[in-house]
C-alpha cells in the first residue's frame, strides 16, 4: 500500500456527531473520510459486547473499501439499570429510535430514582484496523463517568449528551462547549489513547 494510499483512513460509522468528534480530535494525524464517501451502509451490529461491534464495523468498512478504517462503538451504562442501556443505547426504545425516544424511555424507567442512585458512565472502545489481513487491531478505551439528570438541558451534541451530567464541571455534556467535551468525553479518552499509536498507523 502506498504512502499516499495509507494515509487516508475510512470512519465507519453514520453518525455525523460521532464522525465530527473523532475528526476533531485524530485528523491532524491521517486523512479521515466517512464510509458514506464510499457508498457503504451500516453495518449489521451483532455483538454482544463493544469491542465485538466495534470490530464488525471497521471490518465491514475495510473489506467495502479496501482502506484501513477506524470504527467506534459506545454506549450509556446506568448502574441501577444493571448496565443497560448498554450496547442496545442507539436503540434502546426500538430500531427506528430517535435520540429522544430513547431518553425518553431511560427517564421513564429512572423516574423514581433519587440521585444517590443515578449513576452512569459514558463507554467507548475504538479500533483500528489496517486491512482484512490485520490480526492484531489496535483497541483503545475511554470511559466518562457521572450521573443521569432528571431532565434534558442543552442543545449540543447528540445521543445522551442532554440527560448525562458531569459532576466535575456541573454541566450535561449537551451544554458543553464543544472544545471542552472533545477533551473529557468517553470518545476523546479513547482516542488519546489511539493517538499514542498515529506514528504507526500514520506510517503505514
Amino acid at each position: 500500500m502506498s504512502r499516499t494510499r495509507a494515509q487516508t483512513w475510512v470512519v465507519a460509522t453514520t453518525n455525523a456527531g460521532k464522525l465530527g468528534e473523532i475528526r476533531a480530535l485524530l485528523g491532524a494525524a491521517v486523512t479521515l473520510r466517512a464510509q458514506s464517501d464510499f457508498g457503504i451502509g451500516p453495518a449489521e451490529e451483532t455483538g454482544q459486547s463493544f469491542i465485538e461491534n466495534a470490530l464488525l464495523k471497521a471490518r465491514h468498512a475495510t473489506r467495502l473499501s479496501g482502506l484501513p478504517s477506524i470504527a467506534d462503538d459506545s454506549g450509556l451504562l446506568v448502574d441501577a439499570l444493571r448496565g443497560a442501556p448498554g450496547v442496545h443505547s442507539a436503540r434502546y426504545a426500538g430500531p427506528e429510535a430517535r435520540d429522544a425516544d430513547n431518553i425518553a424511555k431511560l427517564l421513564g424507567e429512572m423516574r423514581t430514582l433519587d440521585p444517590s442512585q443515578r449513576a452512569a458512565r459514558f463507554y467507548c472502545v475504538i479500533v483500528a484496523l489496517r486491512g482484512t489481513a490485520d490480526a492484531c487491531p489496535i483497541l483503545a478505551v475511554g470511559q466518562w463517568h457521572g450521573s443521569i439528570a432528571e431532565a434534558a438541558r442543552g442543545t449540543q451534541g447528540f445521543g445522551y449528551d442532554s440527560i448525562f451530567y458531569d459532576p466535575v464541571y456541573r454541566l450535561t455534556a449537551a451544554e458543553m462547549p464543544p472544545a471542552l467535551k472533545n477533551q473529557v468525553s468517553h470518545r476523546a479518552r479513547a482516542l488519546a489513547n489511539l493517538a499514542n499509536h498515529m506514528h504507526e498507523l500514520a506510517g503505514l
